[in-house]
């Protein structure tokens, strides 16, 4: 034990690291909005009443939903552990995107060398955006981590395991399907390469398709209790493409550049333009060159190609996607822009890497997210329901949420762990209307409110109200004249 840990004592440092960065306060740092209010939501109910259910979230453009083993295998799993605290989840996750930065190591070795590994591992464990996208509970976070699995597995021509991948890649987000073109090549390169292994490779390749066809299946199911509903948007979102994709590729290339720039700022260079087209520069002439010396040695079938193959292959279908790109949208990236850029630098003299190394640490630093008062969501949300029960006095009561970047379930969920007598105005509209208005870019009126969940309680007035770190909360009481306060 002595030994291993002598041996190994860097990369371990750098796992603890990755854990603190990832564990550390996570109730605090967590998100805990609609999304991961809808996901426990669903999770209890599975766990408490034995809802099944065969569809998971649903996306944020397309009205499409995305298959529903990220409840299954991390949401629930996280809510048994901590007993139906929300904080569950989020551990999950964290504890994947440790798991990430072991494989981005071991892969990077095994492909390349301990430089590339060790440096690859560090500035994944350190970089700002992928911690924050790895300390709570969203179907996106696990994408990293499943598309490096897939790219393995695919180079071990290991399909089915490679489809298993890729099943939990889709349930993460449907942008997991621009790692078939990788995907797809690697197996085509194998097939038509090795003879002797075709009859193996082929057998791979139908069992992969139909593991992957059966866990279509709960999507299915849904799909003919709603009449194509799910379908019919992914149809829709293909077919109608004035503002979802343009599938003219030559129209992505001018996207390519700036979009490679944006990843490097955001992932590589803790979200500093200036020093993101710096690194975007350098990474792109050592692609170039890479690229170069394959060509000029006549070397097609190299770790080194399949990386620029996959991070170029994302790029363009990026490109072809007409709406913003925020930064969880390259999480089937991650994991191949820091191997590529730490197995390329390492190539430049010693003194110009650590030099880079150091840069790239300060201002990743500099955007830790611990730097930062922690926002407490989920502290703040189950604050604000029990000041509510404690208004309501034991009685009946309605409740809704006025906020441009959130959506109640969060809110629905405590009020249900702590046995709350809420009801849903569709169902009973009681003497009493709780509107939790949450004050950013919104106006917070609940008098004559259009929104349907205040409206529909009727004339009312406020009869008390009060805060909760910065969030108003507001009883409303019914006013049958109307009488203006």
């Amino acid at each position: 034990m002595t030994k291993i840990v002598t041996r190994n004592w860097l990369f371990l440092l750098i796992l603890i690291l990755a854990a603190f960065l990832r564990l550390y306060k996570i109730d605090q740092y967590m998100e805990f909005l609609g999304d991961q209010g809808r996901d426990v939501v669903v999770a209890r109910s599975f766990l408490k009443e034995g809802h099944i259910f065969t569809i998971g979230p649903v996306t944020s453009i397309g009205n499409m939903y995305l298959g529903p083993f990220y409840y299954y295998l991390v949401v629930v799993p996280g809510l048994i552990l901590t007993w139906f605290n929300p904080i569950g989840p989020s551990i999950v996750v964290a504890l994947l995107g440790v798991l990430t930065v072991y494989l981005i190591f071991r892969f990077s070795l095994k492909w390349f060398n301990y430089q590339t590994a060790y440096l690859a591992a560090f500035l994944y464990t350190i970089s700002p955006v992928v911690i924050k996208y790895s300390d709570f509970s969203w179907n996106p976070n696990i994408m990293p981590l499943f598309a490096l699995l897939f790219f393995n597995f695919c180079l071990e021509s290991n399909f089915v395991f490679a489809s298993l991948a890729f099943i939990m890649c889709l349930n993460s987000h449907y942008l997991a399907l621009l790692l078939l073109p990788v995907g797809g090549l690697i197996y085509l390169l194998k097939y038509l390469r090795t003879p002797k292994l075709r009859p193996t490779l082929a057998k791979q390749l139908t069992v992969a398709i139909v593991i992957f066809i059966v866990s279509l299946v709960p999507q299915i199911l849904f799909d003919l209790k709603h009449h194509g509903q799910n379908i019919n948007s992914i149809i829709s979102f293909f077919t109608n493409r004035e503002t979802t994709v343009n599938l003219k590729a030559y129209k992505a290339l001018p996207e390519i550049g700036p979009l490679f720039n944006q990843l490097n700022s955001r992932l590589l260079a803790g979200k500093n333009d200036q020093l993101g087209l710096f690194v975007t520069i350098i990474f792109s002439l050592l692609i170039f060159y890479e690229v170069f010396l394959q060509f000029k040695s006549k070397k097609i079938n190299t770790i080194s190609n399949w990386l620029i193959l996959w991070l170029g292959a994302g790029l363009t279908g990026l490109a072809l996607y007409k709406q913003h790109i925020y930064d969880h949208y390259f999480g089937f990236l991650y994991p191949v822009l820091f191997i590529l850029f730490a197995y390329l630098i390492v190539k430049l003299p010693k003194i110009l890497t650590l030099s880079l190394l150091i840069v790239l640490t300060i201002f990743s630093i500099l955007e830790n997210p611990f730097r930062w008062t922690a926002p407490k969501q989920m502290a703040t949300t189950y604050s604000i329901d029990q000041s509510i029960i404690k208004s309501a006095h034991g009685q009946p009561f309605n409740f809704a949420l006025l906020a441009k970047m959130n959506y109640d379930p969060g809110y629905r969920y405590f009020l249900s762990e702590l046995n709350a007598p809420v009801q849903l105005l569709q169902n009973e509209i009681t003497d009493q209307l709780f509107v939790v208005c949450e004050p950013f870019q919104i106006d917070c009126n609940p008098i004559n409110n259009p929104e349907w969940s205040v409206a529909a309680f009727g004339w009312a007035k406020i009869d008390s109200q009060w805060e909760i770190n910065g969030i108003k909360i507001f009883r409303l009481i019914h006013n049958p004249q109307g009488i203006k306060q």
